[in-house]
């Protein structure tokens, strides 16, 4: 297989994040009157976008859907945006990636919470292409965030030659969706909640990369 580009989920993959995440959510969930347990997130929520994380715990048509999804975001940003989620080992690792092929983020984040830790990472100048809830409609497992990702990386990529990187179920099945081979990643769930990815690694870093990029 020819690899022309390397995509990295963010939230529990490229980001060291998924138990602040679901600290900031059980928070603001209780907040709401509707407590959730760190079970419950990682067996129900885990790998959803953030706007379709609220809906789902709240309901769609709860009043504060908009206030908890701009506090989520804020809380976030206080708490990770200084860069130290993001290990020296996969650093290294994106680095690598980056200096051979294109190397995009697709996330179910919002964009104001990655830029700042990409930047305090110094890794922004080094990705091509972030595709966050912004920018779509559909949430993982959709496919959409991936297509869109493709799109924004060159017209003669095809989807066959992109690998991915994620750490949910519902990450891997919006990559295989669009035709892309998926990498999961160890450390947000059990290895057989994480059997429909083409492999499965224990950590990402420059070995990995080494191996996967020839």
């Amino acid at each position: 297989m020819i690899v022309r580009a390397v995509i990295f989920d963010f939230n529990g993959t490229l980001s060291n994040d998924e138990p602040i995440l679901c600290d900031i959510f059980r928070e603001l969930f209780a907040d709401q009157g509707k407590p959730l347990s760190a079970e419950e997130y990682f067996d129900q929520l885990a790998g959803l976008s953030d706007p379709e994380i609220v809906r789902k715990w709240l309901g769609p048509a709860h009043p504060a859907v908009d206030d908890v999804i701009a506090e989520r975001i804020a809380r976030y940003r206080a708490a990770v945006s200084d860069g130290s989620t993001v290990p020296e080992t996969v650093r290294q690792a994106v680095r690598y990636a980056a200096g051979r092929v294109p190397v995009a983020i697709v996330s179910g984040a919002a964009r104001a919470e990655i830029e700042p830790v990409l930047i305090a990472a110094g890794l922004a100048s080094v990705i091509q292409v972030v595709v966050s809830a912004d920018d779509i409609r559909e949430g993982k497992p959709d496919p959409e965030s991936y297509l869109r990702a493709l799109e924004l990386l060159d017209d003669d990529i095809h989807a066959g030659e992109v690998i991915v990187l994620e750490d949910t179920e519902a990450g891997i099945a919006s990559a295989k969706a669009a035709g892309m081979r998926c990498i999961a990643v160890l450390g947000t769930l059990k290895p057989e909640r994480l059997a429909a990815a083409d492999e499965i690694v224990p950590a990402i870093d420059v070995a990995l990369m080494r191996r996967l990029l020839g």
